[in-house]
Order: C-alpha cells, then structure tokens, then sequence
C-alpha cells in the first residue's frame, strides 16, 4: 500500500490548509487549542462557515449536500481541521441521524430534516441513553404508546449531550413490550420544545453544562416522525452507532495531543534531562506513536466502507477501542509531564470568555480536566468490552 498522497491529494490538502487559515476565526482556534468551553455560539459559527463552503457534510451523498469527496480526502480534511485547532463539528444531526435519514428515511423526512440540519435551523441531541440501559441499550424503557397520528413518549433519557442547546432530539422508544429486548424499538425524531419535555443538567467534576437528563411525560409525537418502520429502531440505531464510535476514536485530534506532548516532553526536565530521555517515559510515548499510526490506517479502512453509502463494520468498533485507549494514554502522558501544574485548575480559566489565567504553564489549564473527562471514552458509544464483543462475533460468529 502506498501511503503517500498523490499529487491531487497534496493539492487539496493545500486547498484545505489556505481555507483554513482564510476563513478558522483565530478566536475559536485559540479556545480549542488552550482547552477552554465552547459556547453554543462558538459552535455555531463553525457550523455556519462550513456549510457555507459546502464542506459540512463530508460524508453525505452530493445530492443531500455532501461534498463528493473521497475517503483519502475526508481523512486529509479531518486531519487538517485538528491540526488547524477547528472545533469539532457537533455530530449528532451531520454526522449520527444525516446518515440514518439518508439510508432509512423517507422521501419527505430527508426533504425536510436534511437541509435543517446543513443551515442550523435544528439543533439535534441523542436520547439512547437511560438510567439502567446505557452499555446495555436493548434494556431501554422509555415507551411509545401509538394514539391515532400520535405517538405518546413516557420515560427518561440519561447523559444527554449538549441537550440544554437542542430543539431537536432523536430517541429510541420501546414501542412492543412484549417482543424481546431488541425487537420492540423503534426510532423517533422528538422536538424538545414539545408540552412535557423538560431538560435537567447534569454538572460534570470541571463544573461544565455538557450532559443532561431529559424527561417525557405525555410527549406526542406526530407519528410522521418516526424513521423506518416501528419496532425496527434497533437496526437503525446500530447503524448510527458505526458512527458515533468512529467519532469517538478522534484520530486527527490524538495526532495533534501528541505532537503537543511530545514538543512538552522535549523542554519538561525531570533530573535535569528532558522527560523524553526518560527510558519509562519515551517508552510509553513510543508505544502511542506506534499505536497511532495503525489507528490512521484502521481510520482509513473505515472512511473507505462507507464511500458510496455503506457502514463501517466491526472496524468502527476496532477504532473505538484503540482511539479511546490512545485518547486516554496521551492524556495520561500529558498529566504526568505537567507535574504539580496539572493537579490545580481554574475552573473559570476554562469558560470560553474566561481572562482568568492558569497555573503553571499555558498548556496546564486544561490538562486534568481532559485526563478525568476522557475516562468516559471508554463507556460510552458502546462500552470497549462491548466492541470486543461485537468484533468476536463479526470475526469469529460467536
């Protein structure tokens, strides 16, 4: 395999890079490079820039809005935003429910929810989750009762990111409680300004609004929002889950936290050397490099099953399982070359228009507020003992 760019491949990434630096607002890349949180504005003014380019939907067929490119080229585009210092592109409409719509939807749903979704207009969060049904989705309680051109939502919705922004939220519903965990869901797009739903946030250890609990009680739902067919939610909703997973690896981003280690690494001094002459040390950050670069590859592999409308298969789960252990180690790393720096923060040193100043080096502020955050990587999208799961299965039939 020949894993240089070809010349058109060197001309686009260039293409990206003067993009980039045009049109990335220095103030938003200055918050993702020094950690802070980004407010909703913050993320929609990314969302805005890209669509109007018409690189938002990298992933979408052209005649949804998607961009046309191939998988070499969604690889150089990722990884120049990371390197770039872009927010990331919030998923859950672009990323999670764009290709559900796409592949199950129907004709009217993709007229009217696609270019929502590519100009702002809706704001999507997920509700899978639920208190007892989180690894274990399938076990999920939150009923949908059909009542004419109605369904009736009752239940509970757990870990809901960035809810508290949404004015939109894709569920899945026990629709048949009588069918066995899998077979009675079905999938249901929810508007979060519908009489009895009401949003409670969840304050995580950084003092950050970014998960919540949302509640339905006597929510109707027109019955044209549900998506496939009822009782088939489960299909649908391991397929989205293909790629939140492969979200969740962030291979261009643990790129970039790496090269930030390893150029921190080279001036840190532990008994007077460099931490990187340190033989634990750079052992460890070897391990990471190398296990990066095979993750680049497996990102490829699974950029590739899905050119021309396929889903990632067992490789997604591969992904998330290395991208999240990688996520973690640099993390790791980073913590213990800040010493002392990384144990104290400053909470509002972390706001997106803080001027408070962190402790220690610039690089401190948000060391161990990302070491602590990124324990969940592991959990959530589908536990890491649940992919090894499905990786024995799709590989071995067990």
């Amino acid at each position: 395999m020949d894993l240089n760019f070809t010349p058109e491949e060197t001309q686009f990434r260039d293409q990206v890079r003067a993009f980039l630096a045009a049109e990335l607002p220095a103030t938003l890349s200055d918050k993702v490079a020094k950690g802070k949180h980004l407010s909703k504005q913050d993320l929609q003014t990314w969302h805005d820039i890209l669509n109007a380019r018409g690189w938002l939907a990298s992933h979408w067929p052209v005649e949804y809005g998607g961009t046309g490119w191939n998988p070499i080229e969604r690889f150089i585009f990722e990884n120049e935003c990371a390197l770039a210092n872009a927010p990331r592109t919030i998923p859950f409409g672009v990323n999670m429910l764009g290709p559900v719509l796409i592949r199950y939807g129907t004709e009217a749903q993709k007229r009217h929810w696609l270019p929502r979704i590519l100009d702002g207009s809706d704001w999507w969060c997920q509700g899978y989750s639920e208190p007892g049904a989180g690894s274990d989705l399938a076990a999920l309680q939150c009923r949908a009762v059909r009542d004419g051109d109605h369904y009736v939502v009752n239940g509970q919705k757990t870990w809901t990111t960035l809810g508290q922004y949404a004015n939109m939220i894709f569920c899945l519903v026990r629709t048949d409680p009588t069918a066995k965990k899998q077979s009675g869901i079905s999938f249901l797009l929810i508007d979060m300004n519908s009489p009895g739903v009401e949003v409670r946030p969840i304050i995580t250890l950084d003092g950050a609004h970014e998960v919540n609990e949302v509640f339905f009680t006597d929510v109707r739902v027109p019955a044209e929002n549900l998506v496939g067919e009822e009782n088939q939610g489960w299909t649908y909703a391991k397929y989205l889950l293909t790629y939140e997973r492969t979200n969740i690896a962030g291979t261009g981003y643990s790129m970039v936290a790496f090269e930030r280690l390893r150029k921190y690494a080279g001036k840190a001094l532990k008994n007077g050397r460099p931490l990187d002459q340190d033989p634990l040390f750079s052992a460890r950050m070897a391990r990471v490099a190398i296990d990066l670069e095979n993750m680049k590859l497996t990102n490829l592999r699974v950029i590739a099953a899905v050119a021309g409308g396929g889903a990632p298969g067992m490789e997604s789960s591969i992904l998330k399982i290395c991208g999240t252990r990688i996520r973690q180690e640099i993390t790791s790393l980073m913590r213990r070359a800040m010493g002392p720096y990384a144990q104290p923060f400053i909470a509002d040193a972390l706001q997106s228009d803080a001027q408070a100043e962190p402790v220690g080096p610039a690089e401190a502020a948000p060391v161990s507020v990302q070491y602590f955050n990124n324990r969940k990587l592991s959990i959530y999208g589908g536990s890491n003992e649940i992919q090894r799961n499905i990786i024995a299965k799709m590989t071995l039939g067990l």
